[in-house]
């Protein structure tokens, strides 16, 4: 696994890219109560805000850590969004991309370093 500077995870498989957010997010945002998913197929660049996420407490966008495509969202997020509460770092996943170039994970923190980040 990745993680960014914006609490996201990133975990690849083969030349997918699954990408959620942190159990640290998740615990700061508070309790979920709506999730706006990408479209699949849709081209993002890095950066881009392609996901909103609201709380109890605010509202949130998720940024496309990669440029790439859109090939899955979590669609039960929709009806259940306290999942990621529940489990961000697993079944709560929010969506699965196919990279532009996926060796631009190959700078992003590994999980000691995003624990010291967060420290």
């Amino acid at each position: 696994m990745k993680f960014t500077e914006e609490h996201e995870w990133l975990a690849a498989d083969g030349d997918i890219v699954t990408v959620g957010i942190t159990a640290h997010a998740a615990d700061a945002l508070g309790d979920l109560v709506f999730v706006e998913l990408p479209e699949v197929g849709s081209t993002v660049s890095k950066d881009d805000a392609i996901v909103v996420i609201e709380s109890v407490k605010a509202a949130s966008d998720i940024l496309a850590p990669l440029d790439g495509e859109i090939v899955e969202v979590n669609e039960m997020l929709v009806d259940n969004p306290t999942k990621v509460n529940e489990d961000p770092m697993g079944e709560a996943w929010i969506f699965k991309m196919k990279p532009a170039d996926a060796s631009d994970m190959d700078q992003m923190m590994e999980e000691s370093a995003y624990n010291a980040f967060i420290a």
